[in-house]
């Protein structure tokens, strides 16, 4: 059964464009081309693909690929837990330890199962590229989504501004970029329409670009799409989602719209998106980690997934109504945060799909698709904590009747990357539990100077034989992407050459070997607040230099760095030994409040970008588009914060264009709304503009912005305050 959401959409959020308002003969969106997209349950019946001509060469890859990966992760996971478990049964095996043997065999099936990935990834990096998908002219509009919450809109203007050019000059005709406001702050919203206003189809109609805000953000970034798939998604076959910090050259998404043309049973192309513009230590480690070894992960995801694959969000292309008649999200039973509106809806798209007979393909190859990187390790755990959230809710689907298995892997990939941190700090902690336990038994726990404690119930050479394999296969997917580079010049020149590309590598493991019990004990933290049902909201993303104070770095970790101390104490009262065996997880969680503190801030990271260490291959050639990007973005002035009344008030054109954008009118509004009426008790009692700004409180604020009657009586307070 399946339920209509068009009247749900148009009960609960209220919007409607300037070609609409009588306010305003601009209109800033298109005449209305409405699309039907009905509501879909968590289960139902699987569609089979149709009509979906895939070459000999790619299904013989992905056949190849998938006999791969998983008997290279059963076969290496069932020795090692194997070993293990000779490594605990000399004598009697405990409770304890078979606990620690379950804890350790999922761990180790995990890595094993990215291990086996990477392996076949770095397998087709080194050979010739065999297989390219199929492009055809393409005889439709596509439309460019671009979703906002609450962020800097100059910087998005600058993106577009160049995005547009380049459409312009390589695609007239072809795009139409939106704007889809999500932005629920005063000043945000304000400072969006005046960023917007003077570009929003004012521009050469080659590439006409809109804009819309929705007075309601109701299911977040997932309905703000459904929302324009309502209203617009009938006059555009296909469209491609960008993030904020997203960056895509015309060539690029022209590729993509060849691509789906040519495939007629193919719903979405995701494309492998790249991390620029970093100017943080935290962000050019993980724009490095990106750019060395992402290809090597993308590979290996693309090999096995064929038209299985998934979706990230951003940076593809959906064609519309695939999407429309497969990826309205049921709503989940209960409440948040397992239950309501589903936060990553991503994967969940992916999904349904391809259970709706869609192919969805991942194509790695295709180039200049850039985002951006969380500035700092802080703004990092606050994008985990959303996202975690979102993964979670995707156990409801692990067992939903029509979904493949490749599909089912992706959603418990998805979980287990969260649900992992658990489980490694378990193993942890039982380790500690089962080396106390044996050092209570025998008093002699360390007799020889040993770097790994020879417990007397384990066999110490097994054990440090399984310790290296284990390692090697933490760290094998990481050489592989440093010697994918390595051997080719092109790629190695780049990177700064052999020497700068083998010490950034050297680098990044040994930082990211100290961020990550940092980030293993937040996330671990994180999925316990979620499973005693705190619901994370859905807080906008930093894309500033994410520079953080030794106060806010001294209040995040306290806690890590006091669990760290536990951790080395406990290990030096067993022995020294295990002391310097935990000294790579205690070292991190002990330093966390320095790290998180470097972590951030452009001026700390200038002596790495002056050496070279961590570059990545577009700071050095840098694609036209972001060239581009940057000129217009340090052409850019900031001004000082104004009050947002005063902003829109003494900007008269700022203040008509506003409320030509609204979503209802003068009287329009039937029920009752304790902010508005506060708000306009103080209108009425206020003395001048500047105290009815400190009176308000944001939600009053954003009332008062919502209603043009409320406007035009603030206007008439300050001109008679001012006369």
């Amino acid at each position: 059964m399946k339920l209509t959401v068009m009247g749900i959409l148009n009960t609960n959020w209220p919007f409607r464009s300037a070609g609409e308002s009588n306010a305003h003969p601009d209109r800033s969106s298109p005449e209305k081309s409405p699309l039907d997209m009905p509501r879909h349950l968590l289960s139902e019946s699987g569609l089979s693909i149709k009509n979906c001509r895939q070459t000999p060469a790619y299904m013989l890859r992905t056949l190849f690929s998938r006999l791969v990966v998983f008997s290279v992760t059963i076969a290496i996971s069932t020795y090692g837990v194997f070993e293990m478990y000779g490594v605990l049964s000399p004598q009697s095996v405990t409770c304890l330890q078979w606990l620690f043997l379950v804890l350790f065999s999922i761990n180790f099936i995990w890595i094993t199962f990215a291990f086996a990935q990477a392996l076949i990834g770095f397998v087709f990096c080194l050979t010739p590229q065999l297989i390219r998908q199929p492009e055809s002219e393409v005889s439709f509009k596509t439309a460019i989504l671009l979703p906002v919450y609450n962020e800097e809109p100059l910087r998005i203007r600058a993106a577009l501004k160049v995005l547009q050019s380049d459409l312009i000059a390589k695609a007239p005709g072809k795009y139409a970029i939106f704007i889809l406001s999500d932005t629920n702050r005063a000043d945000a919203w304000i400072a969006e329409e005046h960023a917007f206003m003077t570009i929003v189809n004012n521009e050469r109609q080659g590439c006409p670009l809109y804009y819309r805000r929705r007075s309601k953000n109701t299911e977040h970034k997932a309905g703000n799409i459904a929302d324009w798939v309502l209203h617009w998604g009938g006059t555009y076959e296909a469209m491609i989602i960008l993030d904020a910090d997203s960056i895509m050259s015309a060539e690029c998404m022209q590729i993509l719209t060849r691509r789906l043309a040519a495939a007629p049973c193919i719903g979405l192309i995701q494309t492998l998106p790249t991390i620029v513009r970093a100017n943080t230590l935290y962000s050019r480690l993980q724009q490095y980690a990106n750019h060395c070894f992402g290809p090597i992960y993308a590979e290996g995801l693309s090999s096995w997934h064929g038209i299985s694959s998934n979706f990230w969000g951003h940076n593809a292309i959906i064609r519309t109504k695939a999407f429309a008649e497969s990826c309205s999200l049921p709503i989940l039973p209960g409440k948040p945060p397992f239950g309501g509106h589903i936060m990553s809806h991503d994967f969940i798209e992916a999904a349904l799909l391809k259970r709706a007979g869609w192919g969805v393909r991942f194509d790695t190859d295709i180039k200049a698709s850039f985002e951006e990187a969380p500035p700092s390790l802080i703004d990092a755990m606050k994008r985990d904590r959303r996202w975690c959230q979102g993964n979670l809710q995707h156990t409801s689907f692990l067992f939903a009747q029509g979904l493949v298995l490749p599909t089912r892997l992706h959603l418990f990939c998805g979980v287990m990357s969260y649900l992992s941190a658990l489980f490694w700090l378990a193993l942890i902690i039982v380790g500690l539990a089962v080396a106390i336990q044996a050092s209570v038994m025998r008093p002699e726990y360390f007799t020889e100077p040993s770097l790994f404690p020879t417990w007397p119930v384990f066999d110490a050479q097994r054990a440090l034989h399984l310790f290296v394999i284990s390692m090697s296969i933490v760290l094998a997917p990481k050489a592989f992407g440093w010697l994918a580079a390595l051997v080719n010049i092109r790629r190695c020149r780049q990177f700064g050459g052999a020497i700068l590309l083998t010490l950034s590598t050297a680098f990044e493991i040994v930082l990211s070997g100290l961020y990550a019990p940092i980030l293993m004990v937040s996330q671990f933290g994180v999925v316990v607040s979620i499973l005693r049902g705190r619901d994370s909201g859905w807080m906008p993303q930093s894309r500033n230099e994410g520079a953080v104070s030794w106060k806010s770095a001294t209040r995040t970790h306290l806690s890590h760095s006091a669990f760290g101390v536990i951790l080395s104490v406990i290990a030096l009262l067993i022995g020294k030994e295990l002391f310097y065996w935990m000294l790579p997880i205690t070292a991190g969680l002990i330093l966390s409040i320095p790290l998180s503190w470097f972590s951030g801030g452009s001026r700390r990271a200038k002596l790495f970008h002056k050496i070279g260490l961590l570059r990545a291959p577009e700071e050095k050639y840098p694609h036209q588009v972001l060239v581009e990007l940057q000129q217009k973005m340090a052409a850019i002035t900031f001004q000082e914060p104004t009050p947002t009344l005063s902003r829109l008030i003494n900007d008269r054109p700022l203040c008509a264009w506003h409320i030509s954008q609204l979503s209802y009118t003068t009287g329009s509004l039937q029920d009752f709304h304790a902010p508005t009426v506060t708000a306009e008790w103080k209108v009425d009692h206020a003395k001048s503009l500047a105290q009815l700004e400190i009176w308000l409180d944001p939600e009053e604020t954003m009332a008062m912005l919502s209603r043009p009657d409320c406007i035009e009586r603030i206007k008439k307070l300050n001109k008679e305050s001012l006369d």
